[in-house]
């Protein structure tokens, strides 16, 4: 197993919905950290790639998690502000959201490739109709256009910033640092990628499991084998 990582990673950004990203921008930990975490308890080191990684399948077999918050992930976040504030219901992580107090808004809106109607109450959906889907979207598509010329008015006529932006809709796009443990992270993806999750915020949870997956292999090999699959632990 490697040394503990702890480097500033900068990785390229994924584009997710229309104009929405994740981008890995820092990482500390990996499967080293987790393991070197938990023996410390029984004041050891390290010891070899196949006991290292069956203690780390037990713990996270087991329900012991404390281990794997000493892996952190920050992330660099572009999202709708609808799919944002489902997000940060994640309470167990460390946010910082570009301000519209301070800052001038861009017009950036997540536009729809598939509008859907809801058939259920237990999130059951269909596409709606193409030529209605079209007709809807431009609908929208003008409703964003307007929202952000009365923006631009509100502004251009001497109201502050934190008054004028709310005009403009939840579908506007906005950014933010997300620093997140292991841990948190798992729960996050666990309850992002359920098909229950809105089909928006799934988008993003694919990418941040492709990244969890790269980063910590061996976690997310026991996390898709005792947390998502639900298998129990045997010797």
């Amino acid at each position: 197993m490697n040394d503990v990582e702890r480097k500033t990673v900068e990785q390229p950004e994924t584009r997710v919905l229309d104009q929405g990203i994740v981008r890995l921008i820092d990482f500390m930990g990996g499967d080293a950290a987790v393991v070197q975490s938990a023996r410390v308890s029984f004041g050891k080191g390290m010891t070899d790639d196949e006991r290292d990684k069956k203690l780390l399948f037990f713990l996270l077999a087991n329900g012991h998690e404390t281990p794997f918050e000493h892996s952190v992930f920050k992330f660099h976040i572009k999202c709708p502000i609808f799919v944002a504030r489902q997000w940060f219901r994640h309470r167990m992580a460390s946010y910082n959201e570009i301000s519209g107090r301070y800052t001038e808004m861009k017009e950036e809106f997540c536009l729809p490739e598939q509008l859907r109607t809801q058939k259920a109450r237990n999130y059951k959906y269909e596409e709606v109709e193409q030529a209605l889907n079209e007709e809807l979207k431009r609908k929208i598509a003008a409703h964003y256009s307007a929202s952000f010329a009365l923006y631009q008015e509100l502004l251009d006529k001497g109201v502050a910033k934190e008054q004028a932006r709310i005009v403009l809709p939840l579908s506007l796009y906005t950014q933010f640092y997300w620093t997140i443990n292991c841990r948190s992270l798992m729960n996050f993806v666990r309850l992002r990628l359920e098909e229950h999750a809105q089909y928006e915020i799934r988008q993003y949870a694919r990418v941040i499991d492709a990244i969890f997956r790269e980063k910590m292999p061996w976690t997310h090999e026991a996390f898709e084998k005792y947390v998502i699959a639900g298998e129990q632990w045997c010797e």
